[in-house]
């Protein structure tokens, strides 16, 4: 069984529970939804492609 910190929650850019997690340790907040949503201004989602259940 697959650790719940290798859950998938960003398909674009590969970002999983544990990343978040981590960084939110490293700097008191979360800084990935700030990528994300940075990487979206770009049009740099690709959900509906990389998820296998569709964007």
């Amino acid at each position: 069984m697959a650790d719940a910190g290798d859950e998938i929650v960003c398909w674009c850019f590969g970002y999983t529970r544990g990343d978040i997690a981590d960084d939110f340790i490293r700097n008191g907040k979360s800084t990935i939804e700030a990528k994300i949503s940075d990487e979206l201004k770009k049009d740099n989602c690709r959900c509906a492609e990389k998820n296998p259940k569709g964007g």
